[in-house]
């Protein structure tokens, strides 16, 4: 039995939720699904939702009056009009199907987002395996510093924004674009910024040729007079163009044909700057306050999707220059134990070990890094992969893999993966028991960085209370 996905275009959107008063988020507690929950609570429906982990952002949703269940039950959807579900919900999901039973609009997460920016001119979407969220999030600091009042979807949340998301007044929409299932063949950009293509998600992605597939589908919804942002050194990105007709802007540092392109790099403490060339012609000089090189691609991007929306030169390097992360992305929690903490969404191997290269120009001492596999699928998938991403790191703690949505079959395990990676590296068990390794583990000068998309955040906390500042 597949995952729900039955698509709507946004005008069928439009003409089921013409007398809907009411919408119920099955998976409320996503970042984009929370977003919706708010954006559909600013247009007057009235909302509520399920999600059977309790968090944060499902305390702010309660917190504004929206009902909010933790368990899925076929009587939470009674008195909606409409349901909004993300595709990873399981098939047999009661409320789903209790929902379908009684007729209920059923409308998917992508679906209703393209419903949501219809009416938007310019449409922003940021695609790719790794730096969605940060990309986007510069976007917005740049978009927002140029006083162009966009609206904004991210995958992370920021300081500027009403969380991962902020409901301006101009012609600008700026989304975070997710390839898992197909999503975001359901929108409709008039700039697709495509930063990177790799084997992920391989429970639904069987092979890179697929991948690529899919990106090359996600690059012609831009339709006549839209433009495609690609990373010209990033072969797969354009092996997926190759039979693309529109407008290609190319970003890179390595491709002379960039045309978008970083040149006089210089690092100082991780961080770095550069000169933004538009075909071989000065832009502006970027000063990033975020670490890491890949940042200078997701800038890149950033700068050439700003430039095709009008906006100026000395508000792309401003914006730039102000943006100073988004949540869950090297965010910085604090000392404890002596040691730098840090916190990151990091679960693709790649990602991995950039993020660790990138942190070794901050750390003093020793790197210590917590991973949360994050499903079965992807770290059997990517075993080999995963095992080499921790090179940079002195040592390696692996709380148990994250399941999300799978099942455990018994084949893969963090102890495992630890042990595949060696010596420096630990199983640590459950959140608690890998707590309590971090704990003994930090000395004065390190830098520790805690990463996963799943819940290993929580351990930071636990960490604080067992030792304070």
């Amino acid at each position: 039995m597949s995952t729900p996905n039955t698509h709507f275009g946004a005008k069928r959107i439009s003409e089921l939720l013409e007398n809907c008063k009411s919408i119920y988020f099955i998976g409320i507690g996503g970042i984009n699904m929370s977003s919706l929950a708010h954006i559909s609570q600013n247009r007057g429906f009235r909302v509520g939702g399920s999600d059977r982990v309790s968090s944060a952002l499902t305390e702010r949703l309660a917190a504004r009056g929206i009902e909010i269940y933790h368990e899925h039950r076929a009587e939470n959807v009674w008195g909606y009009d409409a349901v909004v579900y993300t595709v990873a919900i399981s098939p047999d999901n009661p409320e789903y199907l209790e929902a379908q039973k009684m007729g209920i609009p059923c409308i998917s997460r992508a679906d209703f987002l393209g419903y949501i920016m219809t009416g938007y001119p310019r449409r922003v979407g940021v695609s790719g395996m790794h730096g969605k969220s940060t990309c986007t999030s510069m976007c917005a600091s740049v978009f927002m510093g140029a006083n162009s009042s966009p609206t904004v979807l991210s995958g992370a949340e920021m300081d500027i924004m009403d969380g991962a998301y902020t409901v301006g007044e101009g012609d600008d929409f700026i989304f975070e674009a997710c390839e898992y299932m197909d999503s975001f063949l359901d929108f409709n950009p008039t700039v697709a910024v495509i930063l990177n293509i790799e084997l992920d998600h391989v429970d639904y992605f069987h092979g890179i040729e697929q991948v690529r597939g899919s990106f090359a589908r996600y690059a012609s919804l831009t339709g006549d007079g839209g433009y495609v942002v690609a990373n010209a050194d990033d072969e797969n990105v354009m092996i997926s163009l190759e039979n693309y007709g529109g407008t290609v802007l190319r970003f890179g540092v390595d491709s002379e044909n960039a045309d978008f392109r970083a040149v006089n790099i210089a690092c100082s403490g991780g961080r770095y700057s550069f000169d933004i060339e538009k075909r071989g012609k000065p832009l502006c000089r970027v000063e990033l306050s975020v670490t890491g090189y890949h940042n200078i691609y997701n800038a890149l991007a950033c700068a050439a999707a700003a430039d095709l929306c009008g906006i100026r030169a000395e508000d792309i390097a401003a914006g730039l220059a102000a943006f100073g992360g988004a949540k869950r992305r090297m965010e910085y929690k604090g000392r404890i134990c002596g040691a730098d903490i840090y916190d990151d969404y990091g679960h693709h191997p790649t990602e991995i070990a950039t993020t660790l290269a990138g942190a070794r120009g901050l750390a003093e001492g020793r790197l210590v890094c917590v991973y949360q596999p994050h499903t079965y699928s992807r770290t059997k998938a990517l075993f080999d992969d995963f095992a080499r991403a921790f090179e940079a790191a002195d040592k390696v703690i692996f709380s148990d893999i994250y399941a999300a949505r799978e099942i455990d079959d018994g084949s893969v395990s963090s102890k495992m993966l630890a042990e595949a990676v060696g010596e420096k590296a630990v199983w640590g068990g459950d959140l608690k028991m890998t707590a309590e390794l971090l704990r003994a583990e930090l000395k004065d000068g390190d830098t520790a960085i805690v990463m996963g998309a799943g819940d290993i955040w929580k351990i930071v906390d636990m960490v604080k209370q067992g030792r304070t500042f």
